[in-house]
């Protein structure tokens, strides 16, 4: 794991002070320059227009932990998730609200993946049903629980699917575990009100469960959780509701004490021998 010092987008150690270039890279939280204020037009738009469009990523991390102190970069893309079925109502409202679509990516890719650009000029992916990097990611059955982003519990294992974590991924993983509860998940029924929003523990099981390749890395980056956390003081803040390393600890847990099908267990008894994860290419556009 790539992780040699402090997040540059975090900023200096305490006590340190910033330089003038690595301070012009970080914009003031909630200013037009926050790559969140951004995104969050287009998504509060989206859910105003009953469209799918839900956020992905550390910017989606934010919107679900708003009392943790934000990781900011002014370069930052866009992450956003849809549904296939939703997808051409998606590229509709993008550009209504003033993205310039790759055309020629999205006509090539649009079943899996689409590119924008958004006013700003900053990147917009818009990944279609999964999310495909170490492991492939179904957003499908939770798509709908959240207004704005997926569901928490699809926002951690979108970054503990990650085998080569780097810091800004090992630090949204901190935060996602520092604020949010472990709970049984689950969506209200007709005419109840939504639960809080939480790490859902069955949701988390069941993808475990199934495939032992997503077992192997999601316990093993939970597993180096209170080493990160010793080694690196800076990816933790004090006063969260939750211990990151006594939630990573449950989580690991619950990962062992789901009953596994034949087929998680004939792979298990492979192991490491062959390779248990794809190796992520970035699609150019």
């Amino acid at each position: 794991m790539d992780i040699t010092g402090s997040d540059p987008a975090v900023g200096p150690p305490a006590g340190q002070a910033a330089p003038e270039t690595a301070a012009a890279a970080h914009p003031v939280p909630g200013s037009a320059e926050d790559p969140l204020t951004d995104a969050m037009q287009i998504a509060h738009g989206a859910f105003e227009a009953g469209v799918g469009l839900k956020l992905l990523g550390g910017l989606a991390v934010r919107v679900v932990c708003p009392d943790y102190p934000p990781r900011l970069r002014r370069d930052q893309d866009i992450d956003f998730a849809c549904l296939s079925k939703g997808r051409k109502a998606v590229a509709a409202h993008l550009e209504k609200a003033g993205c310039q679509p790759d055309r020629r990516f999205n006509n090539l890719n649009g079943d899996r993946q689409m590119y924008f650009t958004a006013p700003s000029g900053r990147p917009i992916d818009v990944m279609v049903d999964r999310l495909t990097m170490c492991h492939t990611l179904d957003f499908r059955p939770t798509f709908g629980r959240l207004p704005y982003t997926v569901d928490v519990v699809d926002l951690l294992l979108s970054k503990l699917q990650i085998v080569e974590l780097n810091e800004k991924d090992a630090r949204d993983i901190v935060q996602v575990l520092s604020c949010m509860p472990i709970t049984d998940g689950g969506s209200p029924g007709k005419g109840q009100a939504a639960s809080e929003p939480g790490i859902d523990a069955a949701r988390f099981c069941s993808v475990l469960a199934a495939d032992w390749g997503w077992w192997r890395t999601v316990t093993g980056n939970l597993d180096k959780i209170p080493g990160l956390l010793g080694q690196h003081g800076h990816l933790s803040q004090p006063g969260m509701p939750f211990d990151p390393a006594e939630q990573a600890a449950r989580l690991r847990a619950l990962a062992d004490e789901t009953p596994k099908g034949m087929k998680w267990k004939m792979r298990a008894s492979v192991g490491d021998k062959v390779r248990w994860y794809e190796l992520p290419e970035e699609v150019a556009h």
